[in-house]
């Protein structure tokens, strides 16, 4: 009996392992069914083929991405659903990203229709509470159900709009027919969408005052010209504005002949000095943005409180570009208080007290300005570290995750959720998923022990952009190994040192394309790590000798470092090494830089804060503080920054002319 019970054991021994195995590779086969039909299911939701999507709701049941599934097959169809169903799946998918996505799309519809009884229920539960329509769409039902004043919020929330959404315009809509919004609010507004090109804006916010102002403004945006040569006699309190609407919008396609209209004295008698301003905010605006030499003459002719945020920021630019420190104090003391505490503008700021001529006061204010931001976060703070006299080093690394906390991130739902979305292809779903589970734990967001582990969860599954991402939300710590991997680093050290470009620099430039995702794509087509366009790619593969190159082959990665690597280095090379003017033309192409460095000769972050695209503005400054980082990781050794921007300006005739190949 104990020799059979012996043999038994045994046997029960061999056959347990072999039936783990068969489990296991059958729930894998489950695994890879449900992410089939969860790639299915996410091309069905984007089409809206509610037929579709719910035939593949049950191949999800018990699959991590079931929560997703269950939030697109009820988002398609929300507009039919009924009150219980959605109750019901709001329970169902309690605590997760999804939930409180689909009570934000809830709760815009119950704004559109008007339910604020149901609204008002459910917004405490919405814990995101990012959606600017949904706060106004909140606003406008505290106001309904005690007359709350939140007249002052809205106006706020309405004019941050980009686009002609209704939410808040119905929210204003409510405040003016009250009384409690006064139309001036409306009048911002249109000269605000007029200014930045957005015809709907400008109409939709004249419609509320009087739908026959809203069809001048389409006269008014096709024509300026023609409507204020129309105006030649006295105008009607608000025909002002509507001459201020056609002002703002000439001065957006031809700033000198704007300047000419406002110069006429009819202008000058009947506009208010605060009309004047704004128009020559936007008219100032326009010319820094051209790097005219006529912006400050302009700028100079309004009063800095009647201008609008983002004329101030141009007008210190302009200033820079100048070299007229007191009209860069200027500017950023109207700005206000958020907007001075940018790093930017606390740096500026900083060095024009430390213009000559300043007095011992003013110095010792620009040293507390700079020690406010000195660090090694980014590219003023480099820049401030370097003006207290120190150099960029690699900060001490803080202590590893340890095993309890790695087992914390490891366990978290909403994190596993997004690495799989992610690990599947759903790169968007789980993105805003990571982006969700970091930012909302206890509704505080995770602490800088949490971030860590859950960068490092993100590392260890080699996704650069979250290990990156959630690694840069630390306020205490900086982890610069997680901040600034080195992913493929043979390959990319190789490939730079063997065609003469610095290793730190082309990291720098892949981390700010890419984030070292291989099969990136971006909105124009670009790809691969160094996001590389196709046309560029065809053209540098036959300068570097790639032969037999296919543009199936661009997100390989070796061929995309290759072709990458050696389009920077000829950009580089017709810059004739300025890492500022090379970024800016990986970026944006090589003529836009090559007409920007035209003028002064000015110190490069001067001209890269002048650079007139946002995108390339930004791009230009992370790659060099990139680059910057890298080095010191790479070398051991302190950096400096301002050494590697050096300063911009005309090419020397001395120096070969433009390569035109360049594409």
């Amino acid at each position: 009996m104990k020799f059979t019970a012996i043999l038994t054991s045994i046997a029960l021994a061999l056959l347990l392992p072999l039936g783990a195995a068969q489990a296991a590779q059958a729930q894998g086969k489950d695994t890879a069914k449900g992410d089939e039909a969860a790639l299915e299911m996410a091309e069905a939701f984007k089409k809206f083929d509610r037929k579709r999507l719910s035939a593949l709701l049950p191949q999800l049941h018990g699959h991590v991405l079931e929560p997703w599934a269950v939030y697109w097959d009820l988002r398609a169809r929300l507009d039919e659903a009924g009150p219980k169903e959605i109750q019901d799946t709001l329970q169902r998918l309690s605590g997760s990203y999804q939930e409180d996505r689909l009570r934000n799309d809830w709760l815009l519809m119950l704004g559109q229709r008007r339910d604020w009884a149901t609204f008002n229920i459910e917004y405490p539960k919405f814990r995101m509470n990012d959606d600017r329509s949904v706060r106004c769409h909140a606003l406008s039902a505290d106001f309904n159900a005690s007359g709350a004043d939140v007249a002052g919020q809205v106006h706020e929330f309405w004019l941050a709009q980009r686009d002609a959404e209704d939410a808040c315009s119905s929210a204003a809509e409510q405040q003016l027919k009250a009384g409690k919004l006064k139309p001036d609010s409306a009048w911002l507004r249109a000269r605000l969408g007029m200014e930045n090109d957005r015809q709907r804006v400008v109409t939709q916010a004249l419609t509320l005052l009087n739908p026959d102002w809203a069809a001048k403004a389409s006269t008014i945006y096709t024509n300026p010209s023609r409507y204020l040569d129309e105006k030649l006699t006295a105008l009607l309190p608000r025909t002002k504005e509507l001459v201020t609407l056609a002002l703002v919008r000439l001065a957006t396609e031809d700033p000198a002949l704007a300047a000419a209209q406002l110069d006429k004295l009819r202008w000058k008698t009947q506009l208010t000095q605060e009309e004047r301003s704004w128009v020559w905010g936007v008219i100032g605006k326009r010319a820094a943005q051209r790097l005219s030499d006529n912006a400050m003459g302009w700028f100079g002719n309004g009063q800095d409180k009647f201008m609008h945020e983002d004329h101030l920021v141009w007008k210190a630019r302009a200033a820079l570009r100048a070299g007229m420190w007191p009209q860069v104090l200027e500017a950023t003391g109207a700005m206000g208080e958020q907007q001075r505490r940018d790093p930017a503008w606390t740096y500026w700021r900083a060095r024009a007290l430390l213009a000559p001529g300043r007095n011992e006061a003013d110095r010792q204010e620009a040293a507390r300005l700079l020690e406010s931001i000195a660090s090694v976060r980014g590219f003023y703070e480099q820049l401030a570290l370097e003006d207290l006299g120190r150099k960029i080093t690699v900060p001490d690394k803080p202590l590893p995750p340890t095993p309890e906390e790695k087992e914390t991130a490891k366990s978290n739902t909403g994190l596993s959720r997004a690495l799989h979305a992610i690990a599947i292809g759903l790169r968007s779903e789980g993105v805003r998923e990571w982006n969700y589970s970091i930012s909302l734990h206890d509704k505080g967001g995770m602490d800088d022990r949490a971030l860590l582990a859950a960068a490092d969860r993100a590392c260890q599954r080699e996704v650069w952009d979250r290990c990156i991402n959630t690694s840069e939300r630390t306020r205490s710590v900086i982890d610069f190994d997680q901040r600034f991997p080195m992913p493929h680093q043979a390959a990319v050290v190789k490939r730079a040192s063997q065609i003469g470009l610095d290793p730190a620099y082309v990291y720098g430039l892949i981390r700010q394309e890419s984030r070292f995702i291989t099969d990136a794509r971006s909105s124009v087509g670009a790809s691969g790590l160094m996001q590389v366009m196709p046309a560029t790619a065809k053209w540098t593969a036959k300068k570097i000798g790639l032969t037999n190159f296919t543009p199936g082959q661009i997100n390989d990665r070796d061929t995309n470092i290759a072709i990458g690597t050696g389009y920077l280095k000829l950009v580089l090379d017709d810059f004739t090494g300025s890492m500022p003017l090379a970024a800016a033309a990986y970026n944006a192409g090589p003529s836009r830089p090559r007409n920007w460095r035209n003028g002064p000769i000015l110190e490069a972050a001067i001209w890269a804060e002048n650079v007139p695209f946002s995108e390339t503005r930004d791009y230009v400054k992370k790659v060099l503080s990139n680059t910057t980082s890298y080095a010191a990781i790479l070398t051991g050794q302190p950096q400096s920054l301002k050494a590697r921007l050096g300063s911009v300006g005309p090419r020397l005739g001395n120096v070969d002319a433009d390569n035109k190949d360049l594409p």
